[in-house]
């Protein structure tokens, strides 16, 4: 509950800035100058692209929280056992074993979303958020396209990594 307090929080401030810069740019292109207006279209471009990037990871959010809901409903959720320290991070040396299962799971299911979602779970508890991302890209690309008995696909999934899941560190 408390990240999607701060998500909405985070959003409302950015869409508040976004607002803010937008009426600086339109101020700008009233003024009528060439360089007024053309330094005003730039100005305009930062919300229109912050806008754009703030709806992609709203998207995002939203569907892997449905695929995360789905998974629990079917009793397939990951258990967060793993041993933390002192300060609440999951010890470094459990993330790499955790996540050493988890990539023969996929390995030997690599169509399953559900394995791809639990591989996005591994990597973000061992610290490595770009391949999280994208195992989960991977999971919502998946499961759109299995046929759902209990509901629609997700729509709009774009992003499809199909290459083999390598360890956290890379290697």
């Amino acid at each position: 509950m408390r990240a999607k307090i701060t998500y909405f929080v985070t959003a409302a401030v950015l869409l508040f800035y976004f607002v803010l810069v937008g009426s600086r740019g339109v101020m700008l292109i009233r003024h009528g100058t060439l360089l007024t207006v053309t330094f005003g279209i730039a100005v305009l471009i930062l919300p229109v692209i912050g806008v754009w990037f703030l709806w992609k990871n709203t998207q995002f959010v939203r569907r892997a929280n449905a695929l995360a809901a789905e998974l629990d409903a079917q009793g397939g959720l990951p258990v967060d056992d793993l041993p933390r320290a002192p300060s609440g991070r999951i010890e470094r040396d459990a993330a790499d074993a955790a996540f050493a299962k988890r990539r023969e799971e996929t390995e030997d299911a690599p169509d399953d979303w559900r394995a791809w979602f639990r591989l996005a779970v591994a990597y973000q508890d061992a610290r490595d958020t770009p391949r999280a991302r994208k195992a989960m890209q991977r999971a919502i690309a998946l499961h759109k396209s299995t046929p759902n008995p209990t509901g629609p696909a997700l729509k709009d999934t774009k992003s499809s990594p199909s290459s083999a899941p390598s360890s956290p560190s890379g290697v």
